[in-house]
């Protein structure tokens, strides 16, 4: 399962990062966060992957998202 799935964005704040999550889900794209962040400092990053095949359309969702 590993094996398939793509970075495809990441934020500096948790909820941000969250927030894409859920607008993906909704739209029935599978998403996973992998929070990179000290726990202490708050610096790094949240990361977002999905399954190889959703990665387009994923993407463009995430732009119209960035977008408004």
């Amino acid at each position: 399962m590993e094996e398939n799935l793509v970075y495809i964005y990441s934020s500096g704040q948790p909820y941000t990062a969250e927030l894409v999550k859920q607008m993906l889900i909704d739209n029935n794209i599978g998403a996973f966060l992998v929070n990179k962040q000290d726990s202490t400092y708050k610096f790094g990053e949240v990361e977002l992957y999905v399954n190889r095949d959703d990665v387009i359309r994923a993407k463009m969702l995430i732009n119209e998202f960035e977008d408004h």
